[in-house]
């Protein structure tokens, strides 16, 4: 059996996954082997921004696979899908974003980010903000705000301090000893938080003023999770670093950062490789990230992301959900306790609505379905989930 196999031979991330068998993925369900469909409220974790194999996003790798898979290490070779992706790219970022370096994750894309900004300016202090997570690798994880979650693999990176989100007083922690300050955009594990009072204008105010960076971690809100195309286009703010993943890849591994070309040419020599990896950009994945930014970007998908926020927020108007944080696509369902929030999530999952929870806030229920949700299927999800809240509260 599938899921005995699994549970065996590969490594697991908790005592207790969910487990699922999936045998097929398309639009927003999921099948398991025994044929059970799932309507999937969580796209992979914001990952499957179109959904389960798009046929856009398929063909784009099916013809890629027929001319050539991995050529060479990234940066060597001309290869039209990567360059397309980096070209397009750069049209849809603000104008002190001229060059992209393509990953194959969006924590390695952090680390790439965090080097960029002490080589730039020969600082070694980063900033972080508690609450925050950008990935799991050493780098990310020293800029990561839970102590918990750090605590069995020190030493991490020297250097790093950290700031409470939205705080404008701890602003002045951010000194001429700082390379850069490295925020989520959207603070996602901490229970989708939004930046308020112009604070990340502020944030890049007093990093200009100090000779700092300011590195925007995009990976959850970009790509067009949030009704723009990048989620700091809602509070503008010109990051001089974007950090990009997850939604971009249309269902496929893929990360990639962004700076001006005065600061990306240092890691091009002094030392050469200043940054490297072997299967970023790979031409594959670039056509697949290729089909998804321009489906986004040509398509009506973002134009419909209020209203389909707006729909959700109207039919779970529910006396158990407290309060529904974040914006568009990137909701948080606030339950009473974590323990409440753990019945429901199974309690929908048996019932064949896909949930998942949020790292550190525990009271969160996740509903972050793919962009492509049409509005009777949001309608059949939030039912069902208002139905089991019924349940779970025994009305």
């Amino acid at each position: 059996m599938l899921r005995e196999d699994f549970l065996k031979y590969q490594a697991k991330t908790t005592p207790h996954p969910l487990g699922i068998s999936i045998k097929k993925g398309k639009g927003v369900y999921l099948t398991d082997t025994e044929g059970k469909k799932y309507l999937d409220f969580v796209a992979g974790v914001s990952a499957c921004s179109l959904g389960h194999c798009h046929p856009k996003v398929v063909r784009a790798i099916r013809k890629q696979s027929k001319q050539y898979l991995h050529v060479m290490v990234y940066g060597e070779f001309a290869q039209a899908p990567a360059v397309a992706l980096c070209k397009e790219l750069i049209a849809l970022l603000p104008d002190n974003q001229e060059s992209v370096y393509l990953t194959n994750s969006g924590t390695e894309a952090i680390e790439g980010a965090l080097k960029l900004a002490k080589r730039v300016t020969g600082r070694s202090e980063l900033i972080g903000a508690y609450q925050s997570y950008h990935g799991s690798t050493h780098g990310a994880l020293s800029l990561l705000g839970s102590e918990h979650q750090k605590m069995g693999y020190r030493p991490l990176l020297p250097g790093t301090q950290f700031i409470q989100f939205n705080n404008l007083e701890d602003l002045e922690k951010i000194t001429t000893k700082t390379a850069a300050v490295l925020l989520e955009t959207i603070q996602g594990g901490a229970g989708f938080i939004l930046p308020k009072n112009d604070y990340l204008l502020k944030v890049k105010a007093r990093c200009e003023e100090v000779g700092a960076l300011l590195i925007l971690d995009e990976i959850q809100p970009g790509f067009g999770r949030t009704g723009k195309f990048f989620g700091f286009e809602h509070f503008g703010v010109k990051p001089d670093i974007v950090v990009m993943g997850k939604g971009m890849g249309g269902g496929l591994p893929i990360g990639a950062f962004s700076a001006s070309h005065q600061l990306m040419k240092v890691l091009e020599d002094q030392p050469k490789l200043g940054h490297i990896t072997t299967f970023g950009g790979n031409p594959v994945i670039a056509a697949a990230s290729l089909a998804t930014l321009r489906e986004l970007r040509d398509s009506k998908l973002l134009s419909q992301i209020a209203s389909k926020e707006a729909l959700i927020r109207k039919e779970l108007n529910h006396p158990s959900i407290k309060e529904i944080r974040g914006t568009g696509l990137m909701l948080a369902a606030m339950l009473e306790n974590p323990e409440i929030t753990n019945q429901v999530v199974l309690k929908c999952i048996e019932k064949g609505l896909l949930l998942f929870w949020l790292l550190w806030e525990k009271k969160a229920v996740r509903i972050t379905p793919p962009l492509t949700i049409t509005e009777k299927e949001i309608k059949k999800g939030c039912a069902l989930l208002r139905s089991v809240l019924d349940e779970v509260h025994g009305c």
